[in-house]
């Protein structure tokens, strides 16, 4: 079995146990290629010959799991999330394990499951058009705001960097929206806007109540309170109803469901997709890919019924 491995060693948990991770595999008799992203590297660039290897890793955080994911999309290779980084959400949700053995037998053992992807397209600070994959959620405004100062928290406060920065940030601009969901035109004053494929966050908390990142749709979260205590509601609903049921009649929150989004605001507010803040700030096009990248998942995994 070939393996590529594509490696972030600047994410958040650093080594992770990767080393142990392809002794095992070598032992097993697999080939394993590292390819690590260094200054000025693309991830296209480093999995552009991904279709002639069984197998490929993710090693880092959200960010470069959905990277790797979007640039090998439709390849159909099997891929593991290989959790490196600061909040792993994507494992997570996965119910992928985190200890080097048991990543190994679920990448040489593991179903493999197709899932929905994500991509915006946007026009970068010089103009350009670019587009981003996403594999969890994406969005502008606060939650974008959150993630741009978390980055510089991360050192110091790991996971919980997201916390500090949310808390720092109680009084977040309040921008005028007007989407278009599937076509149909929405017009909205809030703090945020959601596009969410996978639904859940840190704790195992719900994020809306009925992401499917398998049915080709995002779940939209339109966030319209003017503050972030606003949000007290809904993320007590997510704290008491992990089904997250709840969140649908939560105050200063509107849910809207649709495969196809564009989003304007005014201001313009920045973008942001798994956890990296985008060179980029609205208007901007989200589209869902359906089953665009096939994962490796755990037997014990929800997904693993759908392989």
């Amino acid at each position: 079995m070939r393996v590529l491995t594509i490696v972030n060693d600047r994410a958040g948990a650093g080594d992770a146990g990767l080393y142990q991770f392809v002794r095992l595999l070598g032992l097993e008799g697999c080939e394993v290629v590292l390819r690590y992203v260094r200054e000025g590297d693309t991830v296209a660039k480093l999995t552009s010959d991904a279709a002639s290897f069984d197998r490929i890793v993710a090693a880092g955080g959200d960010g470069t799991a959905s990277a790797v994911c979007y640039a090998t999309r439709m390849s159909k290779v099997p891929l593991l999330v290989f959790p490196a980084g600061t909040a792993n959400l994507l494992a997570s949700n996965l119910a992928l394990p985190f200890e080097p053995p048991a990543l190994a037998h679920t990448l040489t053992q593991g179903p493999s499951v197709d899932f929905d992807l994500g991509e915006l397209e946007f026009l970068d600070k010089t103009g350009a058009a670019s587009t981003s994959g996403f594999m969890i959620m994406a969005g502008t405004g606060y939650d974008a705001q959150v993630m741009q100062d978390a980055a510089l928290l991360k050192p110091a406060f790991g996971a919980a960097a997201y916390l500090v920065s949310a808390v720092s940030n109680l009084i977040p601009v309040t921008a005028a929206y007007e989407f278009v969901v599937d076509g149909k035109r929405i017009e909205s004053d809030g703090i945020a806007i959601l596009l969410v494929n996978f639904g859940r966050i840190q704790f195992d908390l719900p994020v809306t109540p009925d992401a499917d990142p398998r049915d080709g749709k995002f779940e939209v979260a339109v966030l319209r309170t003017k503050t972030a205590v606003g949000l007290l509601p809904a993320l007590t609903a997510a704290v008491f109803d992990k089904t997250g049921k709840l969140l649908a009649h939560g105050a200063g929150m509107d849910m809207y469901r649709g495969s196809s989004i564009k989003v304007t605001s005014e201001p313009p507010m920045r973008a942001q997709a798994d956890g990296d803040v985008l060179r980029a700030t609205t208007p901007f096009s989200a589209r869902s890919l359906p089953q665009a990248t096939r994962l490796l998942v755990p037997p014990g995994s929800f997904y693993a019924q759908f392989a």
